[in-house]
């Protein structure tokens, strides 16, 4: 008991360093223009995003993503129920969002209410759109793997279908301006599945992410339709250009094209903004960073001699 005794907490002053750390975010706020006066949540918030988008991917798949209990008798009821729930919570996501930005756009209450309902309703009119590419997205995961014996064995289970449909709610409210929720939407995807798109990407119908840990799609990246790619593919930015004042350059378009039929097989890294054409396959581990001409198959097997095969930018000069 004594022994037990003496391995008491050390003694710490716990008020000097709450008013220490009120300190650093007095200097911080008054450093960033921000109010000091008190008041609520000034920003959206991540676990609040969470549930909404439990509750949307149950509105979109009800019988297979929505609650163990639901029966399809009652499906309607669940979904207009559930929409109606997740809508208010993703109203007023989306106020904190403007009311944040409103400091720079000076915009008044009424300007932002406005905004938000206008968000929120072109947002909920786009989902049945979002369920029919969902289902081309499951399709193609399905038609795409071998492993896969059902449909519902690919929403259920597989990372890249998970990824996706954060992906296409976030770009459809990136699109709308809200941009910041959408950000925190494809980021609560990336940190469950290691799959990191953001949502400025603009992704066509029949998406197929095989794997998908370690798959990186930057802002402006363009992928077309039956596009099929694997772990560790990156499409990213070659430079990032600066302006006078030697900041980096925002929105430029600087992430590849990406056409239709396209497979980009495992390690694979695209850089820039470069085409790959319609109907190429980019072998794995390869380094892209010239324009791709469509049909073209990029390798680096080896030969039966053991002789390397040309490099892809040796193979595209060739």
């Amino acid at each position: 008991m004594a022994a037990f005794e003496s391995e008491a907490a050390p003694v710490v002053d716990v008020g000097a360093i709450v008013s220490d750390l009120r300190a650093v975010r007095r200097d911080w706020r008054q450093s960033q223009g921000r109010s000091l006066e008190p008041g609520g949540r000034e920003l959206p918030s991540r676990e609040v995003l969470n549930d909404v988008l439990t509750d949307l991917r149950g509105v979109l798949f009800p019988m297979r993503l929505g609650p163990p209990e639901l029966r399809q008798e009652v499906e309607d009821f669940y979904v207009g129920v559930t929409l109606d729930k997740a809508l208010h919570a993703l109203s007023a996501q989306v106020r904190l969002e403007l009311q944040h930005s409103a400091r720079h756009a000076h915009l008044g209450p009424r300007d932002v209410q406005a905004r938000t309902d206008h968000i929120v309703r072109e947002f909920a009119l786009a989902l049945p759109g979002i369920r029919r590419l969902l289902d081309t997205d499951v399709l193609a995961a399905y038609h795409g793997d071998p492993a896969a014996h059902s449909v519902d064995e690919v929403l259920l289970c597989y990372p890249g279908i998970h990824a996706i449909i954060n992906h296409r709610l976030a770009h459809t409210l990136y699109s709308l301006g809200a941009t910041m929720l959408a950000r925190l939407i494809s980021e609560i995807a990336h940190g469950q599945t290691g799959i990191d798109i953001h949502p400025g990407a603009t992704i066509g119908s029949g998406f197929f992410i095989d794997h998908g840990t370690g798959v990186v799609i930057g802002e402006t990246a363009t992928i077309g339709e039956r596009v099929r790619i694997y772990q560790a593919v990156t499409l990213g930015a070659k430079r990032f250009p600066l302006d006078a004042d030697g900041h980096l350059k925002k929105g430029l378009p600087r992430h590849p094209n990406i056409e239709d039929d396209v497979v980009i097989y495992a390690g694979a890294t695209v850089l820039g903004r470069v085409t790959i054409g319609r109907g190429a396959t980019i072998g794995g581990n390869l380094w892209v960073t010239h324009d791709v001409p469509a049909g073209a198959n990029l390798s680096q097997a080896r030969s039966l001699d053991n002789t390397p095969a040309p490099s892809a930018s040796a193979a595209l000069a060739a």
